[in-house]
């Protein structure tokens, strides 16, 4: 039919396999494109269903993308095409845009179509209901995006921008990050939504109009921003400038923001859970107008997320960071947006790392980052951590887990140096996150902080993932006839190179081939050592996806060449050029060291340090820096992350200590050398100008002059008020004059008399302070003020109030008199408090009678209360007005506050300290005696050094009694004082005569022992004393020296001394006494041995000497005994000491010697030393005499025989029981007796060394040692009054070598005076040595002598 359109069957046909092609072309980003949705219910319901498992899809901006099913699975290509074709014919948009044909059809041509039509109908709505909804969702993204203009004053600009996203984006749009309200300001904005064309016009720009301009869309999918700058520029005729203020105006309303309560450097450990917060106030208050809050980490906007959680509650903003790393390490800032203007606040935050589980090991690694992912390749980055434990670090291991999965897998099997490594073998399709861990010799670190997820896919499909939806379908299908390509062999690779080389792996780059088919292609690599022609595959077992590969087991220090061949199912390609010789070994050297550090002062917790960059250094990730207390050789991290500048902020020092600092720089190799030390610190606060004085007034006013007095400024910049200068200006009506120097020289008060003024006329003042480093702004100027004469009467108010010694129940609250005194001079003043939430009523007196004084310590003060001060002036004519209010002065003792002590040294020199540990520079201790600063250095002597400062008394005496403090300026109020009283005087007087004269102490005085052979023993030993100590050993007042009668000892590392006699004359009664000198210390201990006493212990010297004698031959150990068998034989025995074969041994029996033929010589037996009698069975008649007369048995004196022992019980002896008991034992022929002597002789005693009475002064120590006596060695105990004592701290009780009982009372008081006793006691009996101690008080006992 002529006119007409007609699709044949060949053209159906064709139409056919050109779909067949499209799809099978498309078929790889296709099945991505199947499967982007929203993450719906179903994506996480726990209904098991049929489906295939599918894997979690995200974009390189950590935003999801759906979920993917992996190309490979069966059931994805059919799916994949079905949907392609339908999205592409079946949409609506495309429906309605189909081009409308007329052409003349036949009648069974019409059928024919309408039948097919309606079976298309039934299967687009079939199709309809089973597709979901959220299929076709995905996030914004800008296909064109707005471009920055530059126009003139007065004209019209356009900014213009494209979005894809589905559901459609909101757009909004920002100026300087403050939204703009196009609707409520129609006269200057205009934005338009077409389709997904935007558009933001700005109509008669002025210069305010120069900004950056922001476009935001956002949807459920996600969000996208883009930026344009529109610059403003005057116009060749400019008019009349205007005035712009910082503000701009909305409405007529001019918000202004103020940020308080602010937050501080803050410091974190890994784990723990770290808020910010700010109060933020805006003014006007509009209601339902919120301003738009946003917070930063080194200047990049914080969006909320598990780890950082934000709230703004309208009046204050909250940012938490749930679970510290040290990725969250660095700059915070709060930024507070209006439609007047923004305002913001920074303040950093240090995350310190966690403790680690073995001693020496490295930290983490932190900002682990994924690159250039691929299908089966990803490249992860990390940065080295700032400690590297007791060893460097070897290396890193790098760990992977699939995303839904909490399986990890470790990468490399060898540490790798570098922080980059490849990652291989990812499955394509799948999501993977990261991890690295440090190793060291010690061992290896915890894991870093997990990477942000990221998919294995190709970067075009990611990019086709992204292009949003297709454009829709016109109705026009175009084709062309052309040769199939399926089965055509790829052809080469270009432009491989090689982009990273290490000594650990090479990694290639290529592009894919021009001609490849269409379906995919796989790449084979292959390698060749230089110097030979032969080529291996690397990846022999399966080809690779993406065009990048990163080869390993390459050797250090070869060369190699590259090249990659493509392949399909239709073959292997021709290789590629080869990339030319690559040496294997690293490309990326260690940073130089950084250039020398310079730390300067900043506040009294933080040091600036500053350092010269590393020079040529390739890809530099940051610097750390380390610090280090002088004298110490340990170093401490102050960041935890790099950071890039060369300046940084060290916090979290201690105050007043001193500090070096190192940095070191960091890249992907490694870390620098250290750089020098830099020279020591002091941490305290830097010395800045000081703030404006306050409250200047008019004192008093005369015809030509006038006094002015003011506050000192509350903040002296860190340095002391060096004095103030005051300027003045001339007042007429409503017109002022210009502002002129009163004084060409710096006030050091803060009163100053204006002289040379013209009366009746009115001025005003202003006042400027001045330190070491500058003169502050000028204070407040004051009222209009007439220069004319007063005619009070009455002083004026005292001037100059200040504090000192502020603690939690006291302060001293000083002052100037008044500049004028009225018409008399002030006799007194009163002081006035009240609590600084108090009226005006709240005022009430300190005391009720005038000071005659400048100051005044107020007491009974609330700790942690607020107070302010005034003080009023007294003369004979009434009160004056009071001084201006001082304070508030909050009662509270400042931390680390330490106050004034007294000393005296060994050479008794009396002195006041006090110790400042915030001393700053140009800090100064000022002394002061009863609050006036001491001038006269004939009483006192000040010597400072460093933080210490002593007022040494040249001669102390009544002269001095007072209140001694001591200031240190340039300090928040470090103050003390010290009360000097008469008691404190003489005390300090005594000691003081104590240190000049000392006494050596004695461990124990001295005693003496019976040695064997006879020889005396005399000891002593010392409690305290130096290596100079000298010894002099004294017989009767005579020096004795070493020689034979005398040995003498002295050890001086404990402290004894020793003299050793031979044996005792007659010529050595009388006292031995040792002398000792140490230094200036002196110390004397001396023994009496006459009368009995001495010849008792001669007599034992000659015994044990003759023992010693006797013992030197053949001499009896053990003498001769018996002893009864169990076979009830008597066995007389003895044994002999040193004897020798040649001796001879003689028994003898009623003295007639037992021959060796005697009958009785068998019964004699010789055992080594041991000889025995054998007498045989005896009866036995056991007689028992008291005082030879036989003891009879009654109730309270009983005998009896149990086993071998035989008995004697006296039940509650008397003094009549003592006595000789003999005990006779006769066989009728023979008897043995033994006697026991009960007479007292051996019984314990009290032999000496106690004195009757003791008198001793009040604090010091008393030592008293006596001599016991007793066999056996008796046991001891101290009493008093009737108490007995237990060795402590305070009462020291010793008992030694059984001979020598000591008592030591340390620093006696009057409660220890009373009655004391020295009880010993043995089996023989029992003796108590009693004495008196007295303890007085030389002060109490004057005053009573007074009083009489």
């Amino acid at each position: 039919m002529s006119g007409s359109v007609q699709v044949t069957q060949k053209q159906q046909q064709k139409l056919q396999l050109h779909q067949q092609l499209e799809e099978k072309q498309h078929y790889e980003s296709s099945y991505y494109l199947s499967t982007r949705s929203s993450v719906s219910k179903q994506a996480f319901s726990t209904h098991k269903t049929s489906t295939k498992r599918t894997y979690l899809a995200m974009d390189k901006d950590k935003e999801v993308i759906g979920y993917v099913i992996p190309m490979f699975r069966d059931d994805v290509t059919e799916e994949g095409i079905n949907y392609v074709a339908m999205r592409n014919l079946f949409v609506r948009e495309a429906r309605e845009a189909m081009e409308v044909k007329v052409e003349k059809k036949t009648r069974s041509k019409h059928v024919r179509e309408s039948a097919e039509r309606m079976e298309f109908d039934r299967e687009w709505s079939e199709f309809r209901k089973k597709m979901h909804p959220d299929r076709l969702t995905h996030p914004p993204e800008f296909i064109v995006k707005p471009r920055g203009q530059t126009v003139w004053e007065g004209k019209t600009v356009r900014l213009h921008c494209t979005v894809a996203g589905w559901p459609k984006p909101r757009i909004a749009w920002y100026k300087n990050n403050v939204l703009i309200d196009a609707k409520a300001h129609p006269e200057k904005y205009t934005a338009e939504s077409t389709y997904n064309m935007h558009s933001l016009e700005i109509k008669n720009c002025d210069f305010l109009d120069t900004a950056q301009y922001y476009v935001s869309a956002l949807n459920v999918k996600g969000e996208a921003s883009s930026a344009a700058t529109v610059v403003v520029k005057k116009g060749p005729f400019d008019p009349k400038p205007r005035k712009t203020n910082f503000y701009v105006i909305f409405h007529g309303v001019t918000f202004h923001t103020s940020i308080i309560d602010k937050f501080e450097v803050a410091f974190g450990c890994e784990g723990e859970t770290l808020s910010l917060g700010c109060t933020v106030i805006i003014f006007p208050t509009v209601k339902k107008y919120q301003p738009e809050v946003v917070w930063y980490r080194n200047s990049v906007p914080l969006k909320p997320s598990k780890w950082v959680h934000t709230h703004w509650s309208g009046e204050r903003a909250t940012l938490t960071l749930t679970h510290l790393n040290k990725e969250d390490e660095g700059m915070y800032t709060l930024r507070v947006n209006t439609k007047s203007g923004f305002d913001s606040y920074s303040a950093y935050v240090f995350v310190k790392d966690a403790d680690v589980e073995l001693e020496g090991v490295p930290v983490a690694p932190l900002d682990v980052c994924c690159h250039d992912a691929n299908k089966d390749y990803v490249v992860v980055t990390w940065k080295q951590p700032a400690v590297e434990g007791s060893s460097p670090i070897l290396g890193y291991y790098i760990d992977r887990c699939e995303v839904g999965t909490h399986h990890w897998a470790q990468c490399n099997d060898a540490p790798v140096k570098y922080a980059r490594f490849p990652v291989t073998g990812l499955v394509e399709g799948r999501s993977y996150v990261f991890r690295v861990r440090a190793f060291n010799n010690v061992g290896v670190s915890r894991p870093s902080r997990i990477s942000d997820p990221v998919v294995a896919m190709d970067p075009s499909d990611r990019a086709r993932l992204r292009a949003g939806p297709l454009a829709p379908w016109t109705g026009v299908i175009k084709f062309t006839e052309e040769e199939p390509t399926v089965g055509v062999i790829p052809g080469e690779p270009t432009d491989v190179v090689v982009t990273e080389a290490t000594k650990s792996y090479v990694v290639l780059a290529w592009k894919p081939p021009e001609q490849r088919g269409h379906e995919g292609v796989m790449y084979y690599i292959e390698k060749c050592i230089q110097g030979t022609d032969t080529w291996q595959r690397v990846n022999t077992g399966m080809p690779v996806k993406s065009p990048r590969f990163a080869i390993f087991d390459l050797a250090e220090g070869k060369s190699y060449n590259f090249r990659v061949r493509c392949c399909n199912s239709a073959g292997v390609g021709e290789p590629s050029v080869p990339t030319g010789d690559t040496i294997v070994g690293d490309k990326l050297d260690l940073p130089s060291a950084p250039g020398n550090p310079v730390a300067t002062r900043n506040t009294d917790t933080s040091v600036v340090v500053t350092w010269g960059a590393s020079k040529d250094v390739k890809h530099l990730v940051g610097y750390y820096i380390e610090s280090s207390v002088t004298g110490t050789d340990v170093w401490m991290p102050c960041n935890n992350k790099p950071v890039k500048q060369t300046r940084f902020v060290c916090h979290g020092l201690t105050t007043g200590s001193n500090y070096v600092f190192r940095v070191k720089a960091v890249n992907a190799a490694g870390y620098s050398q250290n750089s020098s030390n830099s020279d020591a610190v002091l941490v305290q606060a830097a010395i800045s100008v000081p703030a404006s004085p306050t409250n200047v007034n008019l004192l008093e006013a005369v015809k030509d002059y006038m006094v002015l007095g003011w506050t000192a400024p509350t903040d002296n910049g860190g340095a002391d008020i060096r004095g103030y200068f005051v300027d003045y200006r001339t007042v007429k009506g409503n017109i002022y004059g210009k502002w002129h120097e009163m004084n060409q020289k710096a006030l050091t008060t803060t009163s100053y008399k204006a002289e040379n003024l013209k009366e009746n006329v009115f001025y005003q003042f202003q006042v400027r302070a001045m330190n070491m480093a500058g003169v502050s702004k000028p204070s407040l100027p004051t009222a209009s003020l007439e220069c004319k004469e007063w005619t009070i009467t009455i002083p004026g108010p005292p001037v100059g109030l200040y504090v000192m010694e502020v603690r939690d129940t006291s302060v001293v609250v000083l002052w100037e008199p008044p500049v004028f005194d009225g018409r008399s001079p002030v006799n007194g003043y009163y002081l006035d408090i009240k609590d600084a939430s108090a009226g005006e009523e709240g005022w009430k007196a300190v005391h009720e009678k005038t000071n005659k004084g400048k100051f005044m310590k107020v007491t009974g003060l609330t700790a942690g209360t607020a107070y302010v001060f005034r003080v009023r002036s007294q003369n004979l004519v009434g009160v004056g007005k009071p001084s201006q209010d001082l304070g508030p002065i909050l009662a509270q003792t400042r931390p680390g506050t330490k106050e004034i002590y007294v000393d005296v040294d060994d050479n008794g020199v009396i002195s006041m300290i006090f110790e400042c540990s915030e001393m700053k520079e140009g800090s100064q201790f000022v002394w002061f005696k009863n609050y006036q600063e001491i001038t006269d250095t004939s009483r006192l002597t000040i010597a400072t050094q460093g933080g210490k400062s002593r007022a040494i008394f040249n001669s102390l005496s009544m002269e001095d009694l007072g209140t001694f403090s001591c200031m240190v300026t340039n300090t928040e109020g470090i103050s003390s004082s010290y009360i000097l009283t008469e008691e404190a005087l003489l005390r300090l007087l005594d000691l003081s005569h104590e240190h000049k004269f000392p006494v050596i102490p004695f461990k124990n005085e001295m005693a003496m022992e019976l040695l064997e052979k006879g020889c005396v023993r005399f000891w002593a030993q010392m409690e305290k004393f130096t290596s100079a100590c000298q010894v002099e050993y004294v017989f009767n007042d005579v020096i004795i020296e070493q020689g034979k009668k005398y040995t003498m000892k002295f050890d001086k590392s404990s402290g004894l001394i020793e003299l050793f006699m031979d044996s005792l004359e007659v010529t050595d009664e009388g006292t031995f006494t040792f002398n000792l000198v140490d230094g200036k210390a002196k110390g004397t201990t001396s023994l009496v041995l006459i009368g009995d006493e001495f010849r008792e212990l001669q007599r034992k010297s000659e015994f044990e000497r003759a023992e010693w004698v006797r013992k030197q031959g053949p001499h009896f150990v053990e003498y001769l005994g018996f002893t009864v068998t169990q076979e009830c034989d008597v066995l007389l025995k003895c044994k002999l000491g040193n004897i020798k074969p040649v001796t001879e041994i003689i028994w003898s029996k009623d003295s007639i010697e037992i021959a060796e033929d005697d009958e009785d010589a068998v019964k004699i037996e010789k055992k080594d030393c041991d000889l025995t009698f054998n007498i045989g069975k005896v009866s036995l008649t056991v007689v028992l005499d008291l005082k030879d007369a036989k003891i009879a048995a009654s109730e309270r004196v009983k005998s009896g025989v149990t086993g071998e022992q035989l008995w004697l019980k006296i039940n509650e002896p008397t003094e009549k029981d003592k006595g000789k008991y003999t005990m006779d034992i006769f066989d009728g022929k023979d008897g043995v007796k033994r006697v026991l002597d009960l007479t007292g002789k051996d019984r314990a005693r009290v032999v000496g060394g106690l004195p009757d009475v003791v008198a001793i002064q009040e604090g010091k120590s008393l030592n008293l040692t006596g001599n016991v006596w007793g066999e056996p060695a008796p046991e001891v105990c101290w009493v008093k009054n009737d108490k007995e004592l237990v060795s402590d701290d305070h009462y020291k009780l010793k008992f030694e070598h059984g001979k020598f009982a000591s008592i030591t009372i340390a620093a006696v008081t009057t409660a220890d005076s009373g009655k004391y006793a020295l009880v010993v006691k043995n089996k023989y009996g029992k003796e108590a040595g009693e004495f008196t101690v007295s303890v007085y008080n030389p002060d109490e006992e004057s005053r009573e002598d007074k009083k009489d």
